[in-house]
């Protein structure tokens, strides 16, 4: 597996959720209800058509704030070829503001740990990443923010709660502490999506967050989140072009309370 690919492996599951909490949608639309106390998504991952891994996004209340934890891991062949075991958390606040982020990557031989955190006094998102094995700090960075920015994260409990029919578009800030753009989702259309945690009536959207927006790479990113009140993400998928192709998570358990 090239490393290019490894390397945004971690970063593929986290793209989905890249609609941040600054929304200002073309008609003003209504609030869905709010998200359970705690909650537990798991999704199997697919590349080309072979089992590539899992991932568990949970979310659970912190006092009025919120803390989400993603768990990404590789798995079958695509383990073999390139291990992946990250562990991301995010601190969000009512409003799903981000507050920080930790992400703990351990890819291959490499152990990378990045925070970043959201400072809406000053303004900035500041950036740090070290390389554990090395003890050593390889990049800093900040960015601009404006009042309440989300990470990608904190970005899809808060699209979660708004009410965004197809047809209609949203403007997005998006910040990952290095850069802070403003990107536009669009909803598509209605479609019913079987997974192993059974069949559900979805909305697709597309994220317009590649192709230099947020990241460099050329792609295309689809979502689809149920079409009721809990707006579940029930398939994402990351299109490419040759040789990664296309990557899709579909959920396979719902955990609630």
């Amino acid at each position: 597996m090239p490393r290019s690919f490894a390397s945004r492996f971690a970063c593929l599951f986290l793209a989905f959720s890249v609609i941040p909490s600054s929304l200002s949608q073309s008609r003003p639309g209504a609030s869905a209800a709010a998200l359970p106390s705690k909650e537990a998504l798991t999704y199997n991952i697919e590349w080309r058509l072979i089992y590539a891994g899992a991932a568990r996004l949970s979310v659970e209340p912190k006092g009025s704030n919120s803390e989400a934890k993603l768990h990404l891991e590789s798995g079958g062949l695509v383990s073999k070829l390139y291990k992946v075991d990250d562990n991301y958390t995010v601190d969000m606040d009512e409003h799903f503001c981000g507050i920080k982020t930790e992400l703990d990557a351990v890819e291959r031989n490499r152990h990378h740990e990045t925070k970043v955190e959201y400072d809406r006094a000053r303004g900035k998102a500041i950036y740090v990443e070290r390389d554990v094995l090395k003890n050593a700090v390889i990049k800093t960075a900040e960015a601009d923010i404006q009042g309440c920015v989300s990470d990608i994260v904190a970005g899809l409990y808060k699209i979660r709660m708004t009410r965004l029919e197809p047809g209609q578009s949203a403007q997005i800030a998006l910040s990952d502490g290095k850069k802070t753009v403003s990107a536009r989702v669009d909803a598509k259309a209605r479609e019913q999506i079987k997974t192993k945690a059974g069949t559900f009536n979805t909305i697709q959207y597309e994220a317009f967050v590649f192709n230099g927006v947020l990241y460099a790479r050329k792609a295309q990113l689809l979502i689809w989140l149920s079409d009721d009140a809990r707006k579940v993400p029930v398939q994402i998928r990351l299109r490419m072009s040759f040789p990664i192709g296309s990557i899709t998570l579909e959920l396979v358990k719902e955990e609630h309370s």
